[in-house]
């Protein structure tokens, strides 16, 4: 069953074309890998698809409606998670996510971050402020917030930036644990994760080249129709 799709998708950042005519499809228990030379747009597809940045052309749909029309409905049933960690240095672990789930109107916000931080091994770091952090625990609080709160759709830009080998097969445990509960998976990342049967998404196939849009491009000028966004990788990394 496909539910999240997106269709002649093109991105604009300031005075540049990033990507044109890309489309995507994804269902409950998918997951999409983006891979792409650094530039190629991965941070902006996923910045576009929680709705954070409006493309220049093109929609995206939840089970066939246009996110754009409800964004409110749209940003509650995601979880999208930056390069940056947003960890205030001044809160302790525990008070930065009691932000977050507030923010987020979540009830049950003691066992919610209790859950979290102990599916991210941090609870023992609960009491400890952000600036006592080193860069792996910040990102794993970071990545706690992902697990407060429903979701259907993960929006995770380099997840694994700080985390070490032990921390990242965690965190591919986790996200297969989503995809097994119905939930649907986007990612971006430099380090494989060991996730099972992800679609690969090449954003390489869609970018516009830089000297292209500098020689001037008009902006109403996209790529003709690229090849097919989603391919799926066998065993080996592979596309088939």
């Amino acid at each position: 069953m496909t539910v999240f799709t997106g269709s002649d998708l093109t991105c604009r950042r300031g005075e540049r074309m990033v990507f044109a005519r890309l489309a995507f499809t994804a269902g409950p228990g998918d997951a999409i890998m983006l891979r792409g030379r650094n530039g190629a747009g991965k941070s902006s597809l996923l910045r576009v698809m929680a709705g954070l940045l409006a493309p220049l052309h093109g929609q995206i749909f939840w089970q066939g409606e246009d996110i754009a029309d409800d964004m409110a409905a749209h940003r509650a049933r995601l979880q999208y998670l930056g390069h940056q960690d947003a960890v205030k240095p001044v809160l302790t672990v525990w008070d930065n996510l009691r932000l977050w789930a507030e923010l987020r109107g979540i009830r049950d916000v003691d066992s919610e971050i209790d859950r979290a931080l102990d599916a991210l091994g941090i609870l023992h770091l609960a009491n400890t402020t952000g600036r006592f952090l080193s860069s792996g625990q910040k990102r794993r609080t970071a990545l706690a917030r992902i697990l407060i709160g429903p979701a259907q759709l993960w929006l995770l830009d380099e997840p694994t930036v700080g985390l070490d080998r032990e921390s990242s097969a965690g965190l591919a445990g986790l996200i297969e644990k989503f995809r097994g509960d119905g939930g649907t998976v986007i990612y971006s990342t430099h380090i494989d994760l060991d996730i099972t049967g992800p679609k690969l998404l090449d954003l390489d196939e869609f970018a516009i080249p830089m000297m292209e849009w500098l020689a001037g491009a008009p902006d109403d000028v996209v790529p003709e129709e690229g090849p097919q966004a989603i391919e799926t990788p066998d065993k080996e990394g592979v596309s088939a």
